[in-house]
């Protein structure tokens, strides 16, 4: 799923001023509930594509190495933008790669730690993420099953595209069994799992195929559990964790969500997207990381949590050679609005272990060192 767009403060607070005065005049007719879920469920779709063109983005001018990213965006890029606009594509470009950068390192963490064990990622609406190609290039040696869980309609296009692609199909370790009705792919190793997340929160969920309940597993939200009541993504986070996996299963949470809603930049992000129908249902709940980490904590992932923005992430995670490459991409000028947007987004981890006769402490070997500015090795100040 996308995150949610960086606010233009000056221009969204002009039309909070008066700026749609005199559309819309008349009555409107009733929306019913099921037409207002659906057409929430609608926008919630359609943030993947956002997420995907930012990402071709970000590749084009060099932030990020992903040579699968144009396979699954359909909407074009546009490099040559007034200087404004260069401006917010600096910020948001580089939003990008940080958001990748840290959720790239707890995860080769994990898959690289006892690297000749079997590993499992279920990853939540995966939509077009290329992350299991990327990582299925780069390291082709690793005993490791991902699957891959999103609404059909943004399914079947991606594995449409997976069809379209000769460099994609050649990475393979075999021809993926494909669904009738062309929204689930099956491999030994990749799976893509048609399903309404919600339904995981229902008293007698949907089977996951494929799924091994004693593999050591990392579950990923990267923006997706955001979208979902509070308890409806707590319910799901309990199926997954107690149900699908055995609950003495290794298993961990990476969350990457937005957090701080209530400063002048959070709530307009928030209005920003209220007025594209994106409702971000969790973030009242989890509005900071203390919340986040307590969150994990209460979800069973009590061996250990950490948590950080993105900001610490850019200071604190990224070499000095690589902030200097990086850097050297682009003219950015908004420092100010860079550090905004990267202080409203936290990568988030938590996990529980195997103990007993025959101890699996993978993921604690695996983050035991990563700084954090809450839980885990702190770093510096929330």
């Amino acid at each position: 799923m996308a995150a949610p767009e960086i606010p233009n403060l000056k221009s969204l607070l002009a039309q909070r001023r008066g700026g749609l005065r005199g559309r819309g005049r008349g009555p409107r007719a009733p929306i019913s509930h099921e037409t207002s879920e659906a057409a929430k469920d609608e926008a919630v779709k359609g943030t993947d594509q956002d997420a995907a063109g930012s990402r071709v983005s970000c590749v084009e001018l060099g932030y990020l190495d992903d040579p699968y990213a144009k396979v699954f965006a359909t909407q074009q890029t546009v490099r040559r933008l007034p200087l404004l606009n260069r401006e917010r594509r600096s910020c948001r470009s580089l939003g990008t790669y940080v958001r990748t950068t840290g959720l790239d390192q707890l995860i080769l963490q994990f898959l690289t730690t006892a690297p000749g064990s079997p590993k499992q990622i279920i990853s939540l609406g995966a939509g077009t993420d290329t992350r299991y190609f990327r990582l299925l290039s780069a390291y082709p040696s690793l005993d490791l099953t991902y699957h891959e869980i999103d609404f059909p309609c943004n399914t079947s296009s991606k594995i449409a595209a997976i069809q379209r692609s000769p460099a994609i199909l050649s990475l393979l370790s075999h021809p993926p069994t494909i669904s009738t009705d062309g929204t689930s792919l099956s491999t030994p190793t990749y799976h893509i799992t048609a399903l309404d997340l919600r339904t995981l929160a229902s008293p007698t969920p949907p089977p996951l195929p494929n799924l091994n309940p004693s593999t050591p597993t990392l579950l990923l939200s990267e923006c997706c559990l955001v979208y979902l009541p509070p308890t409806t993504a707590s319910a799901i986070l309990t199926t997954l964790s107690t149900h699908h996996l055995s609950p003495t299963t290794p298993c961990a949470l990476v969350l990457y969500e937005p957090v701080r809603p209530h400063d002048a930049f959070g709530r307009t992000m928030v209005s920003n997207l209220k007025s594209r129908n994106i409702h971000l249902h969790t973030l009242a709940t989890y509005p900071d990381l203390a919340s986040q980490i307590t969150r994990l904590k209460t979800a069973g992932f009590d061996a250990g949590q950490g948590g950080v923005d993105t900001g610490f992430v850019w200071r604190e995670w990224v070499s000095e050679a690589e902030k200097e490459r990086v850097g050297a991409l682009e003219m950015l000028d908004e420092f100010e609005e860079l550090g905004l947007l990267l202080g409203h987004y936290c990568v988030c981890w938590g996990w529980r272990d195997r103990g007993g006769e025959e101890p699996d402490l993978v993921f604690s070997d695996a983050w035991r060192g990563v700084k954090a500015q809450v839980g885990g090795t702190t770093g510096e100040g929330a």
